[in-house]
């Protein structure tokens, strides 16, 4: 007899959000984007240090260092709004903190690496123009401080607060309530899971439980593993042939899809007879 480990209604299913195929492209558009707004405004930077080492500004030119500061906000600004709108797509776990903190923040540090090295140059021309320098360097700060502002995010999404946010979604879905929580990030999978819980109610419904259920059952991730490799299917009880001889995970149609058992079977006419519902039409 196939072994049961049953998840208890308290587990942590804080995994249970995953960016789709559809998100995890788009952030690879968007991320494509801002990489090449980036290495832009470095290579301007860069275009401008060598024109300073050149002395091209010492006596005039004022205009053009500007310019060149001007497409080194602008690139690096445009760099940082891809980069975070991709961040909501497809954002990184609070678990692992370093590539939390570097994904959602690269923005601001790209930006102080496009303009912090040509400013200290500016700043420390002993050739230039004194007033040139006052003025191109007061602008740079400023653009920098622009740039690097826009580049922080303040708000940081984390899978973590998009599976709070899917499934409460869900659970406002199902309860016919209005839907705060569904974000267009979390929407879709919180319909997929209202729709299959609303699906196993339907199917399990009997005389006990006029109301139906909301227990499955599927084939637990393999051992020290939290959700399994590929999708899996869940059941409407264990006795079914699919599952014989399996290690079998119970729980709702949310613990499922947090160890990524995000199919629900299609033989239901089958299962609900095997699994004794039937007799409920």
């Amino acid at each position: 007899m196939a072994d049961e480990k049953q998840t208890s209604g308290t587990e942590d299913i804080t995994k249970a959000w995953e960016a789709s195929q559809g998100q995890k492209a788009e952030a690879k558009k968007l991320r494509t984007f801002a990489v090449v707004a980036w290495v832009i405004a470095i290579a301007t930077e860069i275009a401008g240090i060598v024109m300073l080492l050149k002395n091209k500004f010492d006596e005039g030119n004022l205009v053009l260092l500007i310019g060149l500061l001007v497409v080194i906000a602008i690139f690096a600004i445009a760099g940082s709004l891809f980069w975070k709108k991709a961040n909501r797509s497809d954002p990184a776990s609070k678990e692992e903190k370093f590539k939390f903190f570097v994904q959602n923040q690269l923005g601001a540090i790209i930006t102080v690496l496009a303009f912090l090295p040509l400013l200290a140059l500016i700043f420390l021309d002993k050739d230039m123009d004194p007033k040139n320098k006052k003025i191109a360097g007061g602008v740079g700060v400023v653009l920098a401080l622009l740039a690097t502002t826009v580049g922080i995010d303040f708000k940081p999404p984390s899978t973590e607060q998009y599976t709070q946010d899917m499934n409460e979604c869900a659970a406002q879905i199902k309860a016919k309530q209005p839907t705060t929580a569904c974000s267009p990030a979390v929407a879709e999978q919180a319909q997929a899971i209202a729709e299959d819980s609303e699906a196993v109610a339907e199917a399990t419904k009997s005389a006990e439980n006029p109301d139906g259920l909301d227990v499955v059952y599927w084939i637990a991730p393999k051992a020290g593993k939290d959700k399994a490799d590929s999708p899996l299917v869940f059941h409407l009880c264990e006795n079914v042939s699919s599952l014989r001889g399996k290690t079998v995970n119970k729980g709702s149609v949310t613990e499922a899809y947090a160890q990524n058992a995000v199919r629900l079977t299609k033989q239901l006419t089958y299962e609900r007879r095997a699994c004794g519902f039937a007799a409920a039409e």
